[in-house]
């Protein structure tokens, strides 16, 4: 019994459950089965999905490209541009005094430096009376063809008597109403008085070669003279180094008390109201860039929240390697080809730089839009029509000059000139 009881109760290693080893369910189908098409429906569904995604990631681009990127280009190799006015001496002198410093405003007409000018204000005073002496000079030339005239004038009155005198006695001789010492005599004061007249009459036109055809404005010694004036004021108004433009000043090289030369640099004064950026594109960007088109430009300086707007003023004439200070030579060992990049210059609008001044040489991205006026010149047929840059400041140094020569000259013409004349300027 013990036995059989052992049999029947001890199933054993062997003996498996209905789902273990067989791999069959309880209806005695394989498991596996019904693994494999769920396993191939997910496969499936995920490789749709994933191609469904490249696909839209391609139509997404191909948009991308046909709506927003082929419609402007944009680099980040542009940088901000400006005039920058090199201040340097006009004459040869020592720096006794400097107004300004680096970073500060100076407006048009203001006085940066100061030379030393004991040397120029000698020569003003020797030019003054050099003048003053050629106005004196031409008035004494003029009184003297006054006097020559008169001269000449009583020269013939003695060559016309004794002329008559002789003539008188000469019939005379042969009648024996007269003696030939008598006739000589006459001759002789005759060829005298004519002499006389010649000598007077030479005179005079020397005196006259002097004065004819000019005026006292216009005589060659005292324009001579009043050159020399004006050269010696204006050299004297030089020893002050005044500003051409408005702008901030930078770069201040000189030290007071340093002997500078003539056309040597002092300092830079860059206007900052007048910008604007040369943005170098690739040569495969340009195909469709064209003078007129709207740019926008930002700077790391303000951040993306400031905007600048402009537009595309021209395009240089040559790549930045053409005008670099060593021109690469593609003709000569191996060439490898390198895509160029060609300055294009965009002008900015005034208003946004006023309230957000820039600085030279600050680097921006800059974006142009290439729907607007892409029927445009690629190159400028005529200059931009704007108003030259053009400064006054020395235009009125060169007037004031001429006022202080046509001072001196009016104190010392006298009488040459009426009251009119001395009122009015030539």
């Amino acid at each position: 019994m013990s036995h059989n009881n052992d049999a029947t109760t001890d199933h054993g290693p062997s003996e498996q459950t209905p789902h273990e080893g067989n791999g069959r369910d309880s209806d005695g189908h394989d498991s596996t089965e019904n693994e494999a098409p769920v396993s191939r429906k997910k496969r499936n569904i995920i490789l749709l999905v994933i191609a469904l995604v490249f696909i839209l990631a391609g139509i997404g681009w191909y948009l991308l490209d046909a709506l927003v990127l082929s419609t402007r280009v944009i680099t980040d190799d542009a940088y901000v541009q400006g005039d920058q006015v090199n201040i340097s001496a006009q004459i040869n002198a020592t720096v006794t005094a400097i107004s300004v410093e680096d970073t500060e405003p100076v407006k048009r007409g203001q006085i940066l430096i100061t030379l030393d000018d004991s040397d120029t204000r000698n020569a003003l005073d020797q030019a003054a009376g050099q003048l003053a002496q050629a106005v004196r000079q031409y008035r004494q030339q003029r009184a003297q063809a006054v006097q020559f005239d008169a001269a000449t004038v009583t020269a013939r009155a003695q060559f016309e008597r004794a002329r008559d005198e002789y003539q008188r006695r000469k019939p005379l001789l042969a009648q024996r109403a007269a003696s030939k010492e008598e006739v000589d005599s006459a001759r002789r004061h005759y060829d005298a008085a004519r002499a006389q007249l010649e000598q007077a009459q030479a005179q005079a036109r020397a005196a006259h070669a002097l004065i004819d055809g000019n005026d006292l404005w216009h005589a060659p010694g005292v324009l001579q003279a009043r050159a020399a004036y004006r050269n010696a004021w204006l050299a004297q108004k030089r020893t002050q180094v005044i500003s051409p433009v408005a702008g901030r000043v930078a770069s201040r090289q000189v030290q007071l008390g340093q002997s500078v030369q003539a056309s040597q640099p002092l300092l830079t004064v860059v206007p900052l109201h007048d910008l604007w950026v040369d943005a170098n594109f690739k040569e495969t960007q340009l195909g469709r860039v064209r003078i007129g088109q709207p740019a926008s430009v930002t700077t790391d300086f303000y951040g993306d929240d400031v905007v600048y707007h402009g537009h595309v003023a021209g395009l240089s004439a040559g790549t930045g390697a053409a005008f670099s200070l060593l021109p690469a030579q593609n003709a000569t060992g191996n060439w490898i080809k390198v895509v160029q990049r060609v300055p294009v210059r965009i002008a900015l609008d005034g208003d946004t730089l006023e309230s957000h001044p820039l600085r030279v040489g600050l680097s921006t991205y800059a974006r142009i839009d290439l729907n607007d006026d892409a029927d445009g010149p690629m190159l400028a047929d005529a200059p931009e029509v704007r108003s030259p840059q053009h400064t006054e400041v020395f235009d009125a140094r060169q007037h004031q000059a001429d006022d202080a020569a046509m001072a001196i000259i009016r104190d010392n013409a006298g009488d040459l000139l009426t009251d009119t004349d001395k009122s009015t300027t030539p």
